[in-house]
């Protein structure tokens, strides 16, 4: 089964961000695109680490630095290389739910306890809610995971925190007075319909409201990822370095086609 591979621009994108590879005595000591083209296949294919194809490697060693790269922040590092000047004209804030496979359950107890898993039963069954804030372009800007049966308001406000966009949209489950407030205090104007049982029905921009398919087309694409699709990781960190992983390739499809058009502008 074929994956998808990073092309050359891409990889000289976040190159100087990729750890090891720096040449020893008898060579490279890692081949960090090689490595990064592994992670893609297992995403794409969600498949077991097993199954990793030879021309990546033994995969043992494939997970190992997998792991390692989350415990030391790589992938925060290169999702801010690549994602560090978001369009906030707009900027779009919802959730969804990942349905978990039976073996995502069982974390050893040393791992972490409930919150290291952010797993939970809900209406959708046992699985994971991801909470996201994208762009006016419908690209990623933050995310926090927990479990299914997670209130959409709980990690709302700290998801919006110190992004002044001009319009923050949303749908009525955000409609909380205390969200209002930080968009309003960061020069932002909260666009989210009110709740029904709310005294006071105060108004919004239905046009800019239009918008808030921009966050529902990013999961969709999020979902193509069969590795975030359904999850399969014991730990939410785990879980979570693949959907960093897929928003890192959309900002570099992203980057690619701006550059694109800039050339043919000129």
């Amino acid at each position: 089964m074929e994956g998808e591979v990073l092309r050359d621009d891409q990889w000289e994108h976040i190159r100087p961000f990729v750890p090891g590879g720096r040449k020893g005595k008898r060579g490279p000591r890692s081949d960090g695109r090689r490595f990064v083209d592994a992670l893609l296949w297992m995403a794409r294919s969600g498949a077991r680490w097993r199954d990793l194809p030879e021309r990546f490697g033994p995969h043992q060693t494939a997970k190992r630095r997998y792991y390692r790269w989350i415990e030391a922040g790589v992938f925060d590092r290169l999702f801010e290389a690549v994602a560090g000047d978001p369009d906030l004209e707009w900027m779009m804030l919802d959730a969804t739910v990942i349905r978990a496979q039976a073996q995502a359950a069982g974390a050893r107890r040393k791992k972490g306890g409930p919150e290291a898993q952010a797993l939970g039963r809900s209406r959708g069954g046992f699985g994971t809610k991801l909470h996201a804030v994208v762009d006016a372009l419908g690209l990623p800007v933050r995310f926090e995971v927990g479990p299914g049966q997670q209130n959409d308001m709980a990690p709302a406000c700290d998801l919006v925190e110190g992004l002044p966009a001009a319009q923050v949209i949303a749908d009525r489950a955000y409609d909380a007075d205390r969200l209002h407030d930080i968009i309003l205090d960061q020069g932002g104007e909260p666009v989210i319909p009110p709740r029904r049982h709310r005294k006071y029905q105060h108004g919004y921009d239905k046009v800019a409201y239009k918008n808030r398919w921009r966050i529902e087309g990013f999961f969709a694409k999020l979902k193509q990822w069969r590795r975030i699709a359904t999850r399969y990781d014991k730990l939410a960190a785990h879980f979570l370095g693949f959907v960093k992983l897929a928003s890192i390739m959309l900002w570099l499809k992203s980057l690619n086609c701006h550059y694109s058009l800039g050339c043919l502008n000129q």
